[in-house]
């Protein structure tokens, strides 16, 4: 299967790691200024960009601080953010991301260090913002979750952060995460107790499964598929329980 090097997203491993990594690619680091105290920081980016976003949402019937809701694909190097559009409770996509930088191939993360991106459903509740990130500003995606645990698998610090360069997490630059991050943030505070990333080796088309017939991960990725298809469906994220190691939706 061909390395996501080349497709730019994220191979999720650890913040710690990429921090460590830091100093070692200076080329790929984006220049900043003496780091501001965390909620400074936070609040300086939400400054910069709240009008423009309030702008862009209002032009499609959208409002800051409503519940938001993120998917990730991995073969197609694409973040989508959503928001939920209060005339029909539908959430409805604002804003696709190209992803700054990743590493691994397509399919789960098992262990910690294995520079592979996480393939499933997790949740971000306000504790797992990072405002004082060394990447400006990040939050943990929550791996690994129930499924994952069930199944063996383990890391830390699975982040979604500034910067363009990653060795192990999601990097979308620090423009680009100043607006994730001001949505997300708006939405914890405007009273969603977390909001929702799914994420996907690819776009779980029919068409696309096919050429997947036979992989090790095909059990694993028909049982994402359940979930991706739900909310292609009906355009709500599904609720997620893990039953006999298996993803459940409703």
């Amino acid at each position: 299967m061909k390395p996501l090097a080349v497709i730019s997203l994220l191979s999720l491993g650890s913040l710690a790691s990429c921090e460590k990594n830091k100093k070692s690619a200076p080329a790929m680091v984006e220049a900043t200024a003496t780091p501001l105290p965390s909620d400074d920081r936070a609040a300086v980016a939400a400054a910069k960009v709240r009008p423009g976003l309030e702008r862009d949402l209002s032009a499609v019937g959208l409002h800051s601080g409503d519940p938001v809701f993120i998917r990730a694909f991995k073969q197609e190097n694409e973040f989508e953010l959503f928001v939920r559009n209060r005339a029909t409770g539908k959430f409805d996509l604002f804003r696709t991301y190209p992803i700054a930088a990743a590493s691994g191939i397509l399919g789960p993360k098992l262990a910690e260090g294995d520079m592979q991106v996480p393939e499933g459903f997790y949740f971000v509740p306000p504790d797992a913002m990072k405002p004082d990130s060394q990447f400006h500003l990040a939050f943990n995606i929550g791996y690994p979750n129930e499924y994952d645990r069930a199944h063996d698998r383990n890391g830390t610090f699975i982040m979604v952060h500034g910067n363009r360069v990653s060795i192990g997490c999601l990097a979308m630059t620090d423009e680009k995460i100043d607006e994730i991050y001001t949505l997300c943030d708006a939405a914890h505070h405007g009273g969603q107790p977390f909001f929702r990333v799914h994420i996907f080796p690819f776009r779980m088309t029919d068409e696309r499964m096919e050429k997947s017939a036979g992989s090790g991960n095909e059990e694993f990725w028909l049982n994402l598929k359940e979930g991706y298809d739900l909310f292609e469906k009906t355009h709500v994220p599904p609720e997620v329980s893990v039953v006999g190691g298996r993803y459940r939706f409703q």
